[in-house]
């Protein structure tokens, strides 16, 4: 009887040991990027799909794209945010400042004009700042 349990406490401890891992591998915080500029159409066709142009600056070598939010602030109004993925157990990194490019299809639902809000970051005062570009749909 001691047997069988002596058996077990070490499956579960070894389970237990081998669980806890120290090496999580690379570790990240989400960031919103600057998007610079944007590239849309002078008009849209309802039902239609667009692809939505965007650049963007990419800081330091330690961060890349990760991906876009775009939410819905009303019925037509989308802000646009590109979030980036910054390693934090990266020492090095090296400030780049570099222009990079990205894209999002967008499709078209409501025939009254879009407004798109591309964040641009924060002002001195900590207020968000966006790009706002307005698109007719035909």
């Amino acid at each position: 009887m001691t047997k069988p349990f002596f058996t077990f406490l070490f499956v579960a401890v070894s389970f237990m040991f081998s669980a806890c891992s120290t090496d999580d591998g690379p570790n990240f915080n989400f960031l919103p990027l600057q998007i610079l500029s944007a590239e849309l159409p002078d008009s849209f066709e309802l039902n239609g799909t667009y692809e939505i142009r965007m650049t963007y600056l990419r800081p330091d070598s330690c961060t890349s794209f990760a991906n876009f939010d775009v939410s819905d602030k009303d019925t037509t109004v989308r802000n646009v945010v590109i979030f980036g993925a910054k390693r934090t157990d990266e020492e090095n990194c090296v400030a780049v400042a570099e222009e990079r490019m990205a894209f999002f299809n967008f499709i078209v639902k409501y025939s009254e004009s879009y407004t798109f809000r591309f964040w641009q970051g924060e002002n001195e005062n900590g207020e968000q700042e966006y790009l706002e570009v307005e698109v007719p749909v035909n």
